[in-house]
């Protein structure tokens, strides 16, 4: 089974809480794919399989925007706004290995090819590179130029990288996702602001490269996403909130995986988001599609 780890910024801290409740069950994936902040956690669980959510906990909860996103020597540089000091600094601190193939669990990060548009898979060479060119959101952070190309973030063409999973030959898949891009679309009163139009089309532009992904892939095998349960994202900068996304994750991922059933292939997920806020301890659900409980 391969696990497929979404992009999503200061948003990815949801897949630590995620991923506290796959280990808790003793599950382990024969591969990991990722596309940006889903490939720099995706690297480190496929560094330790069986405790790496302890480590992220740790990793996320002393994060701060300055250190992730430290400013450009000039303020801005010719290719971004901010500089990859502190994603270098990042991977070099998770004692990762040199190179992709060095890690225990197979795995793969997802970036795009500034040129040709393509996605690019980047499952052997040098780690480092790899996880830079995967996160490197275009204007923000810089492109990294490997092996003749010019990659910028994965998420431009695979926010949720279940294609790469299917080709990589994956019997079945579980998803690991974030933000308010992978939850149903909850129709909205248009807004006249240049900045609110701009966001609700990115937010659907996203939501239906995922939904069409996850409708081909699930056409062949069982697909499973992982409900996170968080209602209320944080802003994009804001890594104040990230023990609220790991905890209410790590809930309602594991109530969602106690009562799931795989019964071939198909699409496996909380049909609608929850009304009720869960509490300590317990999950919200709502009904599943693609199986029964």
């Amino acid at each position: 089974m391969a696990v497929v780890v979404g992009a999503g910024g200061v948003l990815g801290a949801a897949h630590v809480g995620i991923g506290y409740a796959l280990e808790q069950r003793g599950f382990v994936p024969d591969m990991i794919i990722g596309t940006s902040v889903g490939a720099l956690n995706g690297a480190i669980a496929a560094a330790c399989p069986e405790r790496a959510a302890p480590w992220l906990d740790h990793v996320w909860t002393q994060l701060h925007r300055c250190e992730v996103y430290p400013l450009g020597y000039r303020l801005f540089s010719r290719s971004s706004i901010f500089t990859d000091r502190g994603l270098r600094r990042l991977i070099a601190g998770a004692g990762l290995p040199s190179r992709i193939e060095q890690l225990p669990v197979p795995f793969t990060a997802v970036a795009t090819d500034l040129d040709t548009g393509d996605p690019v898979l980047l499952d052997h060479g040098d780690l480092e590179s790899a996880l830079l060119a995967s996160a490197a959101v275009p204007g923000m952070l810089p492109p990294v130029e490997r092996e003749g190309r010019v990659l910028v973030d994965g998420g431009v063409t695979a926010y949720v990288p279940v294609l790469a999973a299917l080709q990589a030959g994956a019997a079945s898949v579980v998803v690991v996702p974030t933000g308010p891009e992978s939850s149903p679309l909850r129709p909205t009163t248009t807004r006249r602001r240049a900045s609110a139009i701009a966001a609700r089309a990115g937010l659907v532009l996203l939501h239906h490269q995922i939904e069409r992904d996850l409708d081909e892939v699930s056409k062949h095998i069982p697909t499973v996403v992982l409900p996170t349960g968080i209602e209320v994202w944080p802003a994009p900068w804001d890594f104040r909130q990230t023990q609220r996304l790991i905890s209410t994750a790590s809930r309602t991922a594991g109530r969602f995986l106690d009562g799931l059933r795989i019964s071939g292939p198909g699409l496996y997920r909380v049909d609608e988001p929850s009304t009720t806020p869960a509490s300590p301890g317990e999950a919200s659900t709502s009904s599943l599609s693609g199986g029964s409980l």
